[in-house]
């Protein structure tokens, strides 16, 4: 069982981010502010449900949150300023466009850049913990899951529409048969011979 709130303030935001080990599109990172009392017998770390399951509950924590937003970071900016520094960028963009400011963050993980005038804590494992951090997982994976699937349109060689831009044997294969797309970072190891560049 999750647990609603951490900081025992009213307007405490959980943020979460998706896309950190991609070889491939941004890394996005959703903020949601849930009702203080507010509870569901599914919702979990988004890794541990379906895709259907993901679905559903987008559509209930859109409607039942105080409000929510989406961060998007590119390859591109990954590229200049590393995937660390870009996930927590990610995360002060959906901060930015939350309508109501939060009291206090809670935030998935062990690392955080201070969010400007606002108090913070890192939860390891959040995303099972918290109910707003594992809504924020949820958010996060299914826009982003949507995105890199719309781009395998454009670029079906790479099984976007499965892999999400992760590292599957499928997608390096195609990496190494059709050489990389403009959407892939070029910081990251594509292929497993390939030195890395930071």
């Amino acid at each position: 069982m999750l647990s609603a709130n951490y900081s025992g303030k009213s307007l405490e935001a959980g943020l979460d981010e998706a896309g950190r080990g991609c070889l491939a599109g941004p890394v996005v990172a959703a903020a949601v502010i849930l009702p203080p009392d507010y509870h569901h017998g599914l919702l979990n770390d988004s890794k541990q449900l379906t895709k259907l399951q993901r679905e559903m509950l987008r559509e209930e924590i859109c409607k039942e949150a105080v409000c929510w937003a989406i961060g998007e970071v590119s390859h591109e900016e990954i590229d200049q300023i590393n995937i660390l520094n870009a996930s927590f960028l990610a995360m002060h963009k959906a901060l930015d466009q939350l309508k109501q400011v939060p009291e206090f963050l809670i935030i998935d993980g062990n690392r955080f850049k201070q969010y400007p005038n606002i108090e913070h804590a890192c939860i390891v494992k959040g995303d099972g913990k918290y109910y707003s951090i594992a809504a924020a997982s949820v958010l996060a994976k299914t826009f982003r899951d949507d995105l890199m699937s719309n781009l395998s349109q454009e670029y079906p060689y790479y099984g976007w529409e499965h892999n999400y831009g992760y590292p599957t044997k499928k997608h390096r294969q195609a990496i190494q048969e059709h050489g990389s797309s403009p959407f892939h970072r070029l910081t990251f190891r594509l292929l497993p011979d390939q030195i890395e560049i930071f």
